[in-house]
C-alpha cells in the first residue's frame, strides 16, 4: 500500500497506534467486569443531535423531517458498504453501480432527495466530513461533476446511530447542504464490544465477499470513553456481459486472440478495503469535557474499461479510411472507404519505408502484405504484433482517507454552553491503469501506469456558543452563535513518465500517454488553495405550548469568488393531541470545488457516433475553455420549501409525511463533449500541452442549468405482539420530480433527460422484522419505479427501464446470549433489470448500466456476530 506520508497522515497514525495499544493493555480488566444485565433505559434511537442547536429533539418533535437510523438496523441487511447500506434504510438516497465510469469505480456518487451527490453535507459526530479527492467525471447524469465526500470509508461497526436530515441546511451548516445533511454518529461505549465475520456471494457463482469487523469499548480513566473500530473487506469482480459485436466480428473473421467477452461489465475487484475508526471522550469537570476522534482507511479497487479493437482504435491501431464507393451509388461518402493499419516506422528517420495502405479486411492478421512488411520486418511495427486481439484495460486506484478531530466543550456561567474544536480531513486518489499502452512508446511501452495523484485537504476551525434565554414565552429562547474557519487546498501530482510521456512515434499518429487515461504531465501538476469563514446565528423556542419557532442566518466570505448570507425559518405546530405540522423555508448555496474550478483531467467515453473518444476536461478559464463558452464557476443557489404533518398515535402508529420543493440555479456539471478543431488543437500545443493532438473533445466546468426538483417522504412505523413474538413494521417512501428549468448550450437533450428521468420516480420499502425467544426473522420488499437512460451517455436512448419488485430475506439465530448466526439474500428472488436489448452489441453490457437494482442479481450471505 503505497500512501503518502503527509503530516496529517502521521498524526492519525500516531492516535490511532496508542489507542490500540491502550486497548490491549486495558482489555483485560475490562473483559473481567462483569455484564450488566439490565437494558439500558436510554432510547437515542428518537433522539437527533442535527438539525437544531438547541436542546436534542426527538424525531416527532422536530421541525424538520429527520430519520434515525440505528447500528442494528445496519447490521440487519446483506449490503456490506456504507453507500448501499444507506440506500437499504433511506428511500429518497439512491446509489447505482458504476461497472465502467472512471473515477466513479472508486467512489461511486450517491443522491439525496434528487440531487447530485455533493449537494447533501456529511457530518461525523456533528462535524464537517472533508471532500473525496475524486471528481465524478462520469457520474450518470445527475452527479456528472460532482465532488462529494466518500462516505464508504466509514465502517458500520463503529456507528451509535446515523441521522438523516432531509431538509435545506446551508444557513445552519454551510455549503453543500441543499438536499439536506447527514450526521454519523459514532459509537460512545465505554465497555463491551462485538466482532463480526460475513461470507457473501452472487447467485451467479461470483462476487465473493469476505468482511471482517470488529469494535472494541474501553474506559478511560474513570471519566472518560475509548471505543475502536475496525473492518477490512475484499470482493471479487462480477461479469454480466455479452460479446461485443465487433470483437464477435474478428473472432467469425479468424482472429482467435479476442477475449470473450472482450469487454467485462460488472462490479469492480475490491483488492483490500480496510477501515479503522477511534473516538474518545473524557470528562475534565463537572461542566467540561474533551473529545477526539479520527479515522485512517485504504483501499485498491479494480475495475473493467473499454474495449480496444485491433482494427479501428484510434491513435494504435487506425491508420486512416482509403476512400472508396463501397456501396457502388457513384458517390463516396464522409467515411467510406476501406479501414487502414496505422504502421510505425521504427528506424527514428523514416527510411524503413513501412507500408500506410495495409487495408485491415475481416482479419489482418491474414494479410500477407501485414506478415511480409510489418510482422517480418524489424523496421516497421504495428501494435497487432504484440497485442493482435486489441486489449481491455484495467483501471482503479488506491483510496486513502484520514481525518483527526479534537476539541472541547462544556458549560460556563450564565447557562452558556460552548464547543471549540479543530478538524483535520484528507482524501488522496492514487489512479492506477494497466493492461493498456503508451502508444507513442511503441514496442518498449510498458503494460502498468500510475497515471498521477490527487489530493484533497482540509482543515476546520469551530467555535459555538449556545444560551437560553426568558422571554416570557413557553420555553426559553435557545440562541446559537458561532464562527467557522476553514481552509482547504486541492493538489495534483504528476503521473510516472511513461503515463505522460510522448514517444518517438507521436509524430507518425500514434496517441500519447497511457491509453484509457493519459498521466498528468509534470508541467500540468500544482496546488490551490482557497479559505473561507463564516459567521451564524440562529434561534429556537416554543412561542406557546403548541407552536415552535426556529430560524437561523450564515455569512459566509470565501476568498476566491466572494461572500453569500443564507436564512432559514421553521415551525412546528401541535394542532391535535396526536398530530402535529410543520414546515420550513430556506435559501441555500453550494461552493465550486476547487477540483471544479481548476482539474485537469483526461477520460475515455463513447462518442455519438459509437466510437471510443479522449474527451479532457480542462480548467474553465483555460483558454481553450474560454473560447468553448468556459467561465469562471459562481456558487450555486437554492430556494427550498418543506411542508409535512407528523402523527403519533397512542396505538403505536407513527407517520410523517413531507413535501418538498428544492429550486437550484447555476448548478454545476460538466459540459457535454464539445469537438476539437486542428485550431484549437493548434491553440493547446501552444500552450505546452503536447499531448493535445490525442484529444477529440473537451469539456470543463460550468454553471450549466437550473433544476426544480419536488417530492414527498412517506415513513411509518408500527410494532405489536403476533405469532406469539414481537413484529415492527416499517414503511418509507419517496416521490421525486426534477425538471430542467432553463439549460446552456453546452448541455444536450440527452442529458436533460438523465437529469429528470434517470432517477426511480418512485420507491419504497416496506419491512417485517419479527422476533420470536432466539430467532429473528426479518422481510423487506422494495420497489423502484422505471427510469430513462443514455446509454454509454452516447445518444443511446432507453426509453424506459422498467419498474423492479425486490425481496430481501434474512433468519438469525441467537446459539447463546453472546453468538448469533445470520443467513440472507438481498435480492432474494434473483431480479435483474430488463435486458439492453437495443444496444448491447455495441459495447457488450446485458443490462441497463444505471439501473437502480443493479446488474448483479441476488446475493446470498452468511454472517457471525460474537458480542461481548
Amino acid at each position: 500500500m503505497n500512501t503518502r506520508l503527509s503530516l496529517l497522515t502521521k498524526n492519525v497514525r500516531s492516535v490511532l497506534a496508542a489507542s490500540a495499544a491502550f486497548s490491549v493493555m486495558a482489555t483485560a480488566p475490562v473483559y473481567a467486569q462483569e455484564a450488566e444485565t439490565e437494558a439500558k433505559a436510554e432510547d437515542y434511537e428518537q433522539i437527533a443531535i442535527v438539525g437544531s442547536r438547541a436542546a436534542p429533539r426527538s424525531v416527532a418533535d422536530s421541525a424538520v423531517p429527520i430519520d434515525i437510523i440505528s447500528d442494528e438496523e445496519f447490521k440487519q441487511q446483506g449490503a456490506t458498504d456504507m453507500v448501499s447500506m444507506m440506500q437499504t434504510v433511506v428511500p429518497s438516497f439512491n446509489v447505482n453501480d458504476q461497472p465502467i465510469n472512471d473515477a466513479s469505480t472508486l467512489v461511486r456518487p450517491a443522491n439525496l432527495r434528487g440531487m447530485a451527490s455533493d449537494h447533501t453535507l456529511v457530518l461525523v459526530n456533528g462535524k464537517r466530513r472533508h471532500r473525496s479527492a475524486v471528481i465524478t467525471f462520469l457520474g450518470g447524469g445527475l452527479s456528472d461533476g460532482a465532488q462529494g465526500p466518500d462516505i464508504s470509508v466509514i465502517p458500520a461497526a463503529a456507528l451509535k446511530q446515523v441521522e438523516v436530515l432531509r431538509d435545506g441546511a446551508a444557513a445552519q451548516y454551510g455549503s453543500d447542504a441543499i438536499a439536506g445533511v447527514i450526521n454519523f454518529v459514532l459509537n460512545d461505549a465505554s465497555e463491551g464490544g462485538s466482532f463480526e465475520a460475513r461470507y457473501g456471494s452472487y447467485y451467479e457463482g461470483d462476487g465473493d465477499m469476505i468482511q471482517l469487523a470488529g469494535n472494541v469499548g474501553m474506559p478511560l480513566s474513570e471519566n472518560g470513553f475509548i471505543n475502536l473500530s475496525a473492518e477490512y473487506r475484499t470482493a471479487d469482480d462480477t461479469s454480466r456481459s455479452v460479446q461485443r459485436d465487433d470483437a464477435a466480428e474478428l473472432i467469425a473473421g479468424g482472429n482467435s486472440f479476442v477475449a470473450d467477452p472482450a469487454q467485462v461489465w460488472g462490479s469492480p475487484e475490491i483488492k483490500y478495503d480496510v477501515k479503522l475508526f477511534a473516538n474518545l471522550g473524557l470528562t475534565l469537570s463537572d461542566t467540561s469535557e474533551a473529545y477526539m476522534f479520527g479515522n485512517y482507511a485504504e483501499r485498491e479497487v479494480e475495475g473493467g474499461f473499454y474495449f480496444r479493437n485491433p482494427h479501428n482504435r484510434g491513435g494504435v491501431y487506425d491508420g486512416g479510411i482509403e476512400a472508396a464507393d463501397i456501396d457502388g451509388d457513384g458517390v463516396i461518402g464522409e467515411d467510406e472507404g476501406y479501414q487502414l493499419l496505422l504502421v510505425g516506422d521504427l528506424t527514428g528517420d523514416m527510411s524503413g519505408n513501412c507500408p500506410t495502405d495495409i487495408r485491415v479486411g475481416d482479419n489482418v492478421l491474414d494479410n500477407q502484405t501485414y506478415i511480409d512488411q510489418v510482422q517480418n520486418n524489424p523496421d516497421c511495427f504495428a501494435f497487432n504484433e504484440i497485442l493482435p486481439g486489441g486489449f481491455t484495460p484495467r483501471f482503479g486506484g488506491v483510496v486513502t482517507d484520514m481525518s483527526l478531530v479534537f476539541g472541547t466543550k462544556g458549560e460556563l456561567e450564565n447557562d452558556i454552553t460552548y464547543d471549540v474544536s479543530l478538524n483535520l480531513g484528507e482524501n488522496e486518489v492514487d489512479f492506477l491503469i494497466s493492461n493498456t499502452i503508451n502508444p507513442s512508446l511503441g514496442p518498449d511501452t510498458p503494460f502498468e501506469f500510475s497515471p498521477g495523484r490527487y489530493i484533497q485537504s482540509e482543515q476546520t476551525l469551530d467555535i459555538d456558543f449556545t444560551k437560553p434565554f426568558e422571554m416570557g414565552l413557553y420555553e426559553p429562547l435557545f440562541v446559537a452563535s458561532g464562527f467557522q474557519y476553514r481552509h482547504e487546498s486541492y493538489e495534483s501530482i504528476a503521473g510516472d513518465t511513461a503515463s505522460y510521456e510522448i514517444g518517438p512515434l507521436a509524430t507518425q499518429g500514434f496517441g500519447i500517454g497511457s491509453n484509457g487515461f493519459p498521466g498528468l504531465a509534470a508541467n500540468s501538476q500544482g496546488e490551490v488553495s482557497r479559505h473561507n469563514i463564516a459567521f451564524y446565528v440562529d434561534a429556537e423556542a416554543y412561542v406557546t405550548e403548541n407552536f415552535m419557532l426556529a430560524a437561523a442566518l450564515r455569512y459566509e466570505d470565501y476568498s476566491d469568488f466572494g461572500d453569500t448570507t443564507k436564512g432559514k425559518i421553521a415551525f412546528r405546530w401541535q394542532a391535535l393531541e396526536d398530530i402535529a405540522f410543520r414546515g420550513a423555508y430556506s435559501t441555500g448555496f453550494k461552493a465550486p470545488t476547487l477540483g471544479q474550478s481548476n482539474v485537469r483531467n483526461v477520460t475515455t467515453a463513447f462518442g455519438t457516433n459509437g466510437e471510443l473518444i479522449d474527451r479532457a476536461t480542462l480548467p474553465p478559464t483555460d483558454p481553450v475553455s474560454v473560447l468553448k463558452g468556459g467561465e469562471a464557476l459562481t456558487p450555486e443557489e437554492s430556494e427550498s420549501i418543506t411542508f409535512g404533518i407528523v402523527a403519533n398515535f397512542d396505538s403505536g402508529l407513527f407517520i410523517t409525511a413531507d413535501y418538498y420543493n428544492i429550486e437550484v440555479t447555476d448548478r454545476i456539471s460538466t459540459a457535454s463533449g464539445i469537438e476539437l478543431t486542428d485550431e484549437d488543437i493548434a491553440i493547446l500545443l501552444e500552450q505546452g500541452i503536447d499531448d493535445a493532438s490525442s484529444f477529440s473533445e473537451i469539456s470543463f466546468f460550468t454553471n450549466d442549468f437550473d433544476t426544480t426538483t419536488e417530492g414527498v417522504d412517506v415513513v411509518a412505523n408500527y410494532s405489536m405482539e403476533m405469532l406469539g413474538g414481537d413484529t415492527k413494521f416499517s414503511l418509507a417512501y419517496n416521490w421525486t420530480s426534477t425538471t430542467v428549468d432553463e439549460a446552456s448550450p453546452n448541455i444536450s437533450e440527452e442529458r436533460i433527460r438523465m437529469l429528470e428521468d434517470n432517477l426511480p420516480a418512485v420507491r419504497y420499502s416496506a419491512t417485517a422484522n419479527h422476533t420470536n425467544g432466539d430467532w429473528r426473522v426479518l422481510a423487506r420488499l422494495n420497489y423502484y419505479g422505471s427510469i430513462f437512460e443514455d446509454h454509454l451517455d452516447s445518444a443511446l436512448p432507453i426509453d424506459k427501464v422498467g419498474s423492479e419488485f425486490t425481496v430481501d430475506l434474512e433468519v438469525a439465530y441467537n446459539v447463546s446470549e453472546e453468538f448469533t448466526v445470520t443467513v440472507g439474500a438481498k435480492n432474494a428472488f434473483d431480479e435483474y433489470p430488463d435486458e439492453n436489448t437495443q444496444y448491447a452489441g455495441i459495447a457488450g453490457s446485458l443490462y441497463p448500466t444505471t439501473s437502480p437494482i443493479g446488474i448483479n442479481g441476488g446475493f446470498y450471505y452468511l454472517r457471525g456476530m460474537y458480542t461481548f
